[in-house]
């Protein structure tokens, strides 16, 4: 069990990780697969069909970490009301045996909240408030360049290419295409193939596919073709995860 935080690299699917202040609670798929005896890809899958039947945005709860042989890999991570609406799909031994891990995680939550009980302490816990609202004051500082590129783009209007996309998070196409193949955004059936978009990207409204008219250069003659298309949505998404790694 965790709690919500931006997309870190994580080296097991179970634990605690506890936070200044009180943060919203999540559980990793990683953790439920363990919990319930599934396998962690049964689990993505059960959690993605929820999700997508809820119509939630399924990449709001993606988080990428790294496994044993260092590889990224994709998991869930789901507060305690999407849990429990997994679960019911799940017998009720599964259901009781997440349901009890819930319970003693949050039990460690109200054990660390601490009220002071003399003068020092409450001056302590002040200074520490203080400390924590100049951090947050930093970090909306460095945040305002960020929304203010995301409010330019999600002004976009309609779906664009991806080489059009890189234009507008300013970076290379060929960086931005490696980024999307290795995220599993988009893919080829064959080396020559056109890209194609993965289900889970159209199903999310990130990506679309659309036919295009190109024009061949040997022959000069248009011919249709479908092509992966970023949507406004995509833009947003794609800003968040990877504008400032590229």
């Amino acid at each position: 069990m965790h709690t919500a935080s931006p997309p870190i690299n994580t080296p097991s699917a179970s634990g605690f990780q506890s936070a200044p202040n009180l943060a919203r609670q999540v559980m990793s798929s990683r953790e439920i697969a363990e919990l319930t005896g599934k396998r962690h890809a049964n689990v993505k899958r059960d959690t993605i069909a929820m999700l997508a039947e809820l119509k939630k945005d399924v990449l709001s709860f993606e988080h990428i970490y790294l496994d044993g042989q260092n590889r990224e890999q994709t998991e869930y991570l789901l507060d305690r009301e999407h849990t429990d609406c997994l679960l019911t799909g799940y017998s009720a031994g599964l259901r009781m045996k997440v349901i009890r891990r819930w319970r003693e995680l949050e039990s460690r939550v109200v054990d660390r909240l601490q009220v002071p009980t003399n003068f020092a302490e409450a001056l302590r816990l002040a200074a520490e408030q203080v400390e924590q609202n100049q951090q947050l004051q930093q970090v909306i500082q460095q945040q305002a360049p960020k929304v203010e590129a995301l409010n330019r783009l999600a002004n976009t209007s309609g779906s664009i290419c991806i080489t059009e996309a890189a234009k507008h998070l300013g970076v290379s196409p060929l960086k931005l295409f490696g980024w999307l193949a290795s995220n599993r955004w988009i893919y080829r059936r064959s080396s020559f193939a056109n890209w194609s978009a993965f289900q889970p990207r159209l199903s999310s409204g990130v990506l679309e596919h659309k036919l295009v008219r190109l024009k061949n250069n040997e022959t000069e003659e248009l011919k249709v073709v479908e092509q992966v298309m970023v949507t406004r949505r995509g833009l947003v998404v794609l800003a968040e995860k990877i504008g400032a790694s590229l």
